[in-house]
């Protein structure tokens, strides 16, 4: 791992500039990207920027840690009028190591989950990036399709009508099961979430939804989210913001209701599956006696 990690590192250094994340912090809430408080987890990670959104991609994963997109009503509009198409494509900026493949998710009974969405690219070019498997996880037919493209719309129609919020998303593992497609062995995340920023309103709050056959999700703080997955989305906002849920739309275009809960234990006792307890098993230590 350490030759790996040193290898990863030295291939970051030598990036071109557009795939720097210096290169683009307007990306990020107060120029600020995501934290990953994890040191296991940061090990052998490399930060790429596109033209609309950025990722840090992770070689144990072979999938992004997150993807971040300063989402402004103005692309809003040029994606609106952009034909929706693209395939997915293996990033080769990252070394062979990091890379996913289209061929892993073939036959798995998995959907090629979009953390930035497509829909959200202005123009086709931009587009094309969205579809690079940097940013992509294996999320469950029923969820894809169902809850998270409803989250996808509900956060579309939020920067609509506030002119600009900062969007991250990202996967969150079960720290006692491991699940993988694929012949690279690409980790299946038992959830999946998405957490908004908005300047104008000054306020902040996520959505998370696992990633089962029969998805539910909820919306939280930004504050349990980072505990939950160990990656704060928003360094740069203040922790007060962060601790609290701004009024957040429902979720759109989905057959699945998203019912509104700001309190940790309430959230815990209805996420009381035996799956949600093991993904939410660091979560749980630390709020329960």
């Amino acid at each position: 791992m350490r030759k790996s990690f040193f290898l990863i590192s030295c291939f970051y250094f030598f990036l071109p500039t557009s795939g720097l994340a210096a290169s683009c912090p307007d990306m990020f809430a107060n120029g600020q990207p995501p934290v990953v408080l994890s040191e296991t987890q940061r090990i052998g990670t490399v930060m790429l920027c596109n033209t609309h959104y950025a990722v840090l991609a992770s070689e144990q994963k072979r999938a992004p840690l997150w993807s971040a997109e300063d989402l402004t009503e103005e692309n809003l509009e040029i994606a609106d009028k952009t034909r929706r198409q693209g395939s997915f494509a293996p990033d080769t900026r990252l070394p062979p190591v990091m890379q996913a493949q289209p061929e892993d998710y073939t036959r798995s009974g998995y959907d090629r989950g979009h953390m930035t969405p497509s829909g959200d690219q202005p123009g086709l070019d931009a587009q094309k990036e969205s579809f690079l498997l940097s940013n992509i996880v294996p999320q469950t037919p029923e969820l894809n399709r169902g809850p998270w493209e409803g989250v996808e719309s509900a956060v579309r129609g939020w920067a609509r009508e506030e002119g600009e919020i900062f969007v991250v998303s990202g996967p969150g593992y079960d720290p006692d099961s491991f699940r993988s497609i694929g012949s690279h062995h690409i980790p299946i995340p038992a959830v999946t979430w998405k957490a908004v920023y908005d300047p104008a309103g000054n306020g902040t709050g996520a959505y998370v939804c696992m990633n089962t056959h029969t998805p539910t999700c909820r919306i939280t703080s930004v504050a349990m989210l980072t505990r939950l997955v160990n990656i704060d989305p928003f360094p740069g906002v203040p922790q007060a913001l962060k601790d609290r849920v701004t009024a957040m739309p429902p979720i759109r275009e989905s057959p699945y209701a998203l019912a509104k809960h700001d309190n940790t234990r309430k959230l815990l006792k209805e996420w009381g599956t035996k799956a949600a307890r093991k993904a939410l098993r660091a979560l749980v230590k630390s709020l329960v006696p």
